[in-house]
């Protein structure tokens, strides 16, 4: 990523708000990108651009209103390498993230809500190791803190502490700008992608906040909200990014569809945009949307496996790339609660009820990002005696990692949820390509059909991603006992790294 630094020659009153500026990019062979700057305190802009080919590329910048620092700037960069091979899309009608290349990503998602306004650099990076290291690729992020009502300390580490985003957001408002806060979440973002974890940026909560209270999201008018997301654009689109423009809600929020007009009119990169809905809610609004590429329902906290919610979504049209995007998390308001294998099990049903665009995994005390376990407000929610380091190393979340190196290098690109290969087993299928089928129990597996299935059978233990069986045979199988995954691949298939118990 590069960055330039543009300097007004006026004095606005509210930097923020009253100056618009943006840089366009032209590269020699004729491609055009317009990047957002975003105001970053004493009179300075930033403009982020990360180049999507090499070459030459002059810029220019633009401002309104006019101001002679920030609209005559120009200059040219010569860059070596595409800079853009990590973002992710989302191919229009399509349901898989892809690279650049066309290489499929099944997202693995973490549910680190609060780590932008609560954690330090250093618990982020113990935070981003560990969840790298189980196979997480995503983190799913509150930009800010939404709650109207919070107060502590303004400091991250200590107990009930938080750091502030805008000193009006009690006011249900975004004017009052704290380019310091965004200036430390910077070097958090940064964390995050160096260790291969996809932020996900959820501007302002719409629905439980951090501790229940009257959050911002549904009071902020839509101009406001719009402009806070092409801030968002501006501050982080260089880097790997997907928007969650809803979050927690109906989806129909005054700022919502606002909102995605604007990161669809100046997203460059075309990062993946998307909502997030409460447990019950319809999750289909704006579906006929272009800035839309994903929804994401929520199953709600008391340890019930709902997979009909995706399978409900997966049906919705014009088709959107599907996921659960909030499932019990591990251990919330009672000991035991969706522990352990509850978590891998849940996610092998939603993926196979066509939640294909990835899973999502949380756990009590880790996403309110919990000092200590003296913290106690909104308890219910927290897992009790836990702190967010404890939380971190719940049982559940390496069953859930390791679903993302068991997909590594398999053909999954449009796959679908599959019943029609099996006597009443769930699966997932791409002709004469892939199919998985998921056992809970283990057992026999009979193929009802065998035509378009590929070739070689490999038996995996989803706990670990173990290799149990290989053959060249659809016969029936005893696959054994306890959870299993049955992969008929084309070649031969080796399995992921295996996770220790």
């Amino acid at each position: 990523m590069t960055e330039l630094i543009l300097t007004s020659a006026a004095t606005f009153a509210n930097p923020y708000t009253d100056a618009d500026v943006w840089v366009v990019f032209h590269h020699e062979d004729g491609l055009e990108l317009r990047r957002p700057a975003f105001y970053d305190g004493n009179n300075l802009w930033r403009v982020r651009f990360a180049a999507p080919e090499p070459g030459r590329w002059h810029w220019q910048s633009f401002s309104a209103p006019y101001d002679v620092g920030l609209a005559t700037a120009s200059g040219e960069l010569t860059v070596a390498h595409d800079e853009t091979t990590t973002f992710l899309s989302i191919p229009a009608g399509k349901r898989n993230l892809v690279r650049r290349d066309g290489t499929p990503v099944l997202m693995v998602a973490d549910t680190p809500w609060a780590l932008p306004w609560r954690a330090t650099v250093e618990e982020a990076e113990l935070y981003a190791r560990d969840r790298q290291a189980k196979g997480f690729n995503t983190a799913l992020l509150m930009s800010l803190q939404p709650d109207r009502d919070a107060v502590g300390p303004r400091e991250r580490g200590v107990r009930d502490g938080f750091d502030v985003a805008f000193d009006d957001l009690p006011q249900g408002r975004l004017r009052q700008i704290n380019p310091a806060y965004f200036q430390y979440v910077d070097r958090l973002a940064q964390v995050l992608v160096e260790h291969e974890l996809t932020p996900v940026w959820q501007p302002v909560f719409h629905g439980y906040g951090w501790r229940g209270g009257r959050v911002a999201g549904p009071v902020i008018a839509p101009d406001e909200y719009a402009r806070y997301c092409r801030y968002l654009v501006a501050r982080y689109g260089a880097w790997p990014a997907m928007w969650l423009v809803g979050g927690d809600g109906d989806g129909l929020a005054l700022g919502i569809d606002p909102a995605g007009w604007e990161i669809e009119r100046w997203d460059a990169y075309r990062h993946p945009t998307g909502i997030h809905y409460a447990p019950h809610a319809l999750p289909n609004a704006y579906q006929d949307r272009p800035w839309l590429d994903f929804q994401w329902c929520q199953t709600g906290h008391n340890g019930e496996h709902a997979p009909q919610r995706v399978a409900m979504m997966w049906e919705q049209r014009p088709l959107k790339a599907v996921a659960n995007g909030e499932t019990t998390y591990e251990e919330i308001g009672e000991p035991g609660r969706a522990a352990g294998w509850w978590q891998g099990h849940e996610a092998w049903l939603n993926l196979t009820a066509g939640g294909t665009m990835g899973i999502v995994y949380g756990a009590g005390s880790l996403w309110q990002w919990r000092a200590d376990r003296e913290e106690q407000d909104a308890s219910w929610c927290m897992a009790a005696e836990a702190d967010w380091r404890t939380a971190l190393n719940f049982e559940g979340s390496r069953y859930v990692g390791v679903v993302s190196k068991i997909f590594a290098g398999l053909p999954f690109t449009e796959m679908q949820p599959d019943f029609c290969h099996t006597y009443g087993r769930a699966g997932l299928f791409v002709p004469d390509r892939l199919l998985i089928v998921y056992l809970p129990t283990g057992g026999t597996l009979s193929l009802a059909r065998s035509n378009d299935v590929p070739p070689w059978l490999h038996i995996l233990d989803p706990k670990t991603g173990a290799l149990l069986a290989t053959t060249e045979d659809h016969a029936p199988i005893n696959t054994g006992s306890g959870p299993r995954l049955a992969i008929f691949t084309e070649s031969p298939y080796e399995g992921p790294p295996v996770q220790l118990p």
